[in-house]
């Protein structure tokens, strides 16, 4: 299983609700900003940028990437999405 961070920007609040809920299905996740999210997935990037981009509209960006090999961040949305991310990153 592998990390994949996940970056977007969707123009209606419909369509970013409908990327978390399909976020969400895809295993373990976690959000790091509104439009940032980690998860995890045995699914590769291109999968998962297939998979997801039913939820965009012309004009919305995608980007997926597998976690590499350091990671830092200032003020996790809490305690709780810190440790998931020290555990997954």
């Amino acid at each position: 299983m592998s990390c994949y961070l996940i970056i977007f920007e969707v123009k209606t609040l419909a369509k970013r609700n409908e990327l978390r809920g399909l976020m969400k299905k895809l295993g373990g996740y976690c959000p790091i900003t509104r439009t940032s999210w980690a998860i995890t997935t045995d699914q590769r990037a291109k999968e998962i940028r297939d998979y997801l981009k039913v939820a965009t509209a012309p004009g919305d960006r995608l980007f997926v990437v597998r976690s590499g090999t350091e990671a830092a961040w200032k003020n996790a949305i809490s305690t709780k999405h810190s440790d998931w991310l020290k555990a997954n990153l």
